[in-house]
């Protein structure tokens, strides 16, 4: 009886540690992914020209970084008709926050709830589009992905006087908009690239920024052609300032080194 017990205990302790190992490596996947091959989801094939939804993209993340509510309405609309899911205009303007701040962010979402709320009295079911197919890490992990995503659109690791000045503000930018918002798959890495460049495109005294979005775009497969389609959206649809101001940092970018 004492020796079936004890068999039984040693069965079990063996049952549980394989049971913890095969816990382990089933939930260990996402969190051990090479940085690479998780950029590489994100990363759409070279592309030469914009898909109708980021052209729908331009002129929403323009207005909204402007805090130009009702033109951000209309092409809120415009979007959405074009086939914009709510998730993809939503992911545009939670990104807003880092290159235009929270007030703005909440305001532009707002809009959207308002504009969505109002669609679906009229009877519209716009598509409701997807959450991140991924748990996004925390803690030192969060850090590491958003170190590894930034090395990964820059083209090399970033550093740099300012940077070293002020290291809480380099933390921000692994954790929070490389790590929090650029972990989150249901929005491409190039569509998110064409929201970034159009709100800078719509802010005065961005340039270095903007220009440095123009070499990021490009890094990830935005082809030139892909990107002075974009300036034409924005004189287009939003106006010649920041039209001029895309197309400039773009041109400076293309531009033969010295």
């Amino acid at each position: 009886m004492n020796s079936t017990t004890h068999d039984d205990r040693r069965r079990l302790v063996a049952l549980g540690a394989a049971t913890a190992a095969g816990l382990w490596l089933a939930t260990g996947c996402a969190s051990t992914r090479n940085p690479q091959e998780t950029a590489n989801m994100m990363i759409p094939p070279s592309a030469n020209t914009l898909t109708p939804a980021q052209q729908a993209i331009v002129p929403i993340a323009a207005f909204a970084a402007a805090g130009d509510i009702p033109k951000l309405t209309t092409s809120l609309n415009e979007g959405l008709d074009a086939g914009l899911t709510i998730s993809d205009a939503r992911e545009v303007l939670v990104q807003l926050y880092a290159y235009a701040g929270f007030p703005r962010s909440l305001n532009a979402l707002g809009a959207l709830m308002q504009v969505v709320d109002t669609r679906r009295q009229r009877g519209v079911q716009d598509a409701p589009g997807r959450e991140p197919g991924r748990p996004i890490p925390k803690g030192d992990a969060l850090l590491a992905a958003g170190t590894a995503n930034r090395t990964r659109l820059s083209g090399a690791p970033v550093g740099g006087p300012l940077l070293d000045f002020a290291p809480v503000a380099d933390e921000y930018l692994r954790s929070h908009l490389f790590g929090d918002i650029f972990e989150r798959d249901n929005l491409d890495w190039h569509s998110r690239e064409v929201a970034t460049v159009s709100m800078l495109s719509a802010i005065v005294g961005v340039d270095s920024q903007l220009q440095s979005h123009m070499r990021i775009s490009m890094n990830i497969g935005l082809s030139a052609n892909a990107l002075r389609q974009l300036t034409r959206v924005l004189a287009q649809r939003v106006d010649a300032a920041s039209a001029r101001r895309a197309s400039e940092a773009l041109e400076r970018h293309l531009a033969p080194a010295g």
